[in-house]
């Protein structure tokens, strides 16, 4: 059984309690017409010292890569998955990984003003892959402290909406277990604070899968996070605008920003 890091230090978890409320006024919630409010971008460097890994799923060149993304990889349960999908799109053809790449370049932006430092498990959106075990492991291979996978969900039925979270179980290591479930936790507040809609699919907002080797691999707290559903129109419409995916990337650091305190 893998270790999970060290406990995190205080370094950097001393000021947040003096700076998080100016930091949460800038986060912004959504308004009733589904369109951010405008806010003011964090600052500070409450959160220097903090390692966030940010995974965008899927990448813009895997339509084309059939034979790559569909190779065989483990699973981390004994068994193996596909190396990557495609992803989904919106009715109008807006692609989840744009959608994904979008989000969390704004949620770096943000973060690093805060002082973190922030890692990406691509360098662009017309790559193929990575795999997802390569994205699994990329937290401890890379000594993050913290790991955010960005999606969307593509259900058939376009009467669903609303976000949720991804948690490995039975978890295999001490961080996918109560720490990660701490981090959904506090991603699904954000969101909540923000006025997004929760999935009525998962009440408690936190879907618990053995099947997803992203989680499988990880040895830090990590959370797989579908920000809503692309074949909703509500949802659809909020994630093809740029205000709505500024919207979610002040919701996505919030919410990492309030994992970060809940550990002081």
């Amino acid at each position: 059984m893998a270790e999970p890091k060290r406990s995190i230090g205080f370094g950097w978890l001393a000021i947040i309690a003096v700076a998080l409320g100016v930091v949460i006024i800038g986060v912004g919630v959504f308004r009733d017409d589904a369109t951010p409010t405008p806010g003011a971008s964090p600052s500070g460097g409450v959160l220097t010292g903090l390692t966030v890994a940010l995974d965008p799923g899927h990448n813009g060149g895997n339509a084309a890569s059939p034979d790559q993304i569909g190779a065989a990889v483990p699973d981390g349960r004994g068994g193996t998955k596909a190396c990557n999908t495609t992803g989904t799109a919106t009715a109008d053809g807006y692609p989840e990984h744009a959608f994904t790449w979008d989000v969390a370049l704004r949620t770096r932006d943000r973060l690093e003003a805060m002082g973190a430092t922030v890692l990406l498990t691509r360098d662009s959106d017309d790559g193929v892959g990575p795999c997802v075990d390569v994205r699994g492991t990329f937290g401890q291979e890379n000594d993050a402290d913290v790991v955010v996978s960005i999606h969307a969900n593509g259900s058939e039925d376009a009467g669903l909406r609303g976000y949720f979270a991804i948690v490995s179980e039975p978890p295999l290591n001490e961080a996918q277990g109560i720490p990660s479930v701490a981090l959904a936790e506090a991603l699904l507040g954000s969101l909540e604070d923000a006025g997004l809609t929760r999935s009525s699919s998962y009440p408690d907002g936190i879907s618990f899968r053995s099947d997803l080797a992203g989680l499988n691999h990880a040895e830090r707290p990590t959370v797989i996070l579908e920000l809503g559903e692309m074949r909703n129109g509500e949802d659809a419409a909020l994630m093809s605008s740029a205000e709505g995916r500024a919207g979610y990337a002040r919701a996505v650091a919030a919410g990492v920003l309030a994992w970060a305190e809940d550990q002081a």
